[in-house]
């Protein structure tokens, strides 16, 4: 767990969250960044006979998607920074590798959406929807690869295009819904790789070339004020996943 801290002090703590860990989870048995962390803390010679340590979510990443998460280390500071997400001041930007290349170079998508928690799966309905909620993304394209035999070259933009190509997006979010970035692509026709649950049949067959297993998106990039200091922090990673690998080794 050591070596996914980014950053730590005594009122906060920022890791990254490797695919196919969940933030946190009932599942007895099953690995979760809370448990892994609060084992972390325990550990540290000022906890020794204190008990369990204080570890308070303010935001979560689906199981399938990486990258980075705040926690607080005090009651204090999860109170501070559950303001900053409520109100915008916490800023969380994406990378996400997606079947296809979109019409425009950069964009924003607005939805309605609803969570049907009996399949666990967020849907894109009509405002009128009872239980609909808006949702808002901005997207920025990186750069369009093209899959020919297993191999990732340039594409785009005057070069080889056509159904194999995969773009690498940098997207904000201006809400913050359950699944949102996953439903919205998906929904304007450009499906995450590796994302089982809302992936097309196009999307699936490239990731199954891809070797790609898990959702390809990545919380890379994390902003927000320290509870404490007030200042500014920025905290930056690239992603592992072996599916952005081209993306980062071809000039970005």
């Amino acid at each position: 767990m050591q070596k996914n801290i980014i950053f730590e002090d005594a009122h906060i703590i920022v890791v990254y969250k490797p695919v196919g860990i969940a933030t946190q989870t009932s599942r007895t048995g099953q690995q979760d960044m809370v448990s892994e962390l609060k084992n972390y803390l325990a550990k540290k010679p000022e906890w020794k006979g204190k008990g369990e340590p204080y570890l308070g979510i303010v935001h979560r990443l689906d199981q399938p998607v990486s990258g980075l998460l705040a926690f607080a280390r005090t009651k204090q500071a999860a109170a501070h920074l559950s303001r900053q997400v409520s109100d915008g001041r916490m800023q969380k930007s994406y990378y996400a590798v997606v079947c296809g290349r979109p019409d425009k170079e950069q964009g924003r998508l607005e939805d309605y959406l609803y969570k049907d928690s009996k399949i666990n799966q967020t849907l894109v309905v009509d405002k009128i929807f009872q239980g609909a909620k808006r949702a808002v993304l901005d997207y920025k394209l990186v750069k369009t690869l093209v899959m020919l035999d297993e191999n990732l070259v340039p594409g785009g933009y005057g070069g080889i295009s056509g159904e194999n190509e995969i773009s690498l997006l940098e997207i904000g979010l201006v809400t913050g819904r359950h699944h949102q970035i996953r439903a919205q692509m998906s929904h304007a026709g450009l499906p995450l790789l590796g994302d089982h649950k809302y992936g097309s049949l196009r999307s699936k067959e490239l990731s199954r070339e891809a070797g790609c297993r898990s959702a390809a998106l990545c919380a890379y990039c994390l902003a927000f004020d320290h509870p404490a200091a007030k200042k500014r922090m920025t905290f930056k990673k690239q992603p592992e996943g072996e599916i952005f690998l081209p993306f980062f080794t071809r000039g970005i």
